[in-house]
């Protein structure tokens, strides 16, 4: 693994541990030239995705581009890391399992909103807010009523 510091590629592991829920191993790492120390992560990849794009566009698909729209999403709500991370890995298996490597980018944001629906309903109007580019409050008003349940008048 090359040291992210210095360029060295030379670097030692000096710990590793399971994480995500046993989905990842989670390695700490140190460079002998430069004194850095990194962590890196070991995931299993089934195949490689390629995410085509509205503008039909291609491109890899990027987990950490995943997480970051996500954790964004998820920013100051009350869900603990591990589950974000679970949660990630959930959704990238399920894209893996499609059986596809060309992904459309709207199954990915179809997916990433069903997930967050059940899990925070804030961070999944956040993440529609972008997702289908409201432009005004009036779009956000008209998503919002579609969450709430119908009144009933007796």
């Amino acid at each position: 693994m090359r040291c992210p510091f210095c360029g060295n590629t030379d670097t030692q592991v000096k710990d590793s541990r399971p994480a995500e829920d046993h989905a990842a191993i989670r390695r700490r790492r140190f460079c002998p030239a430069c004194g850095g120390r990194f962590t890196t992560y070991e995931r299993v990849q089934l195949r490689d995705l390629v995410v085509i794009k509205s503008n039909g566009k291609r491109e890899p698909f990027d987990r950490d581009k995943l997480a970051r729209s996500i954790r964004i999403a998820l920013q100051k709500r009350p869900i603990e890391p591990e589950r974000i991370d679970q949660m990630i890995s959930g959704i990238v298996r399920r894209l893996e399992s499609l059986g596809e490597t060309d992904i459309p980018s709207k199954t990915i944001g179809e997916i990433v909103m069903e997930t967050l629906a059940r899990i925070d309903t804030v961070a999944y109007v956040r993440f529609a807010s972008v997702y289908k580019n409201f432009q005004a409050a009036d779009d956000f008003e008209e998503f919002v009523s579609e969450l709430r349940p119908p009144v009933v008048e007796e």
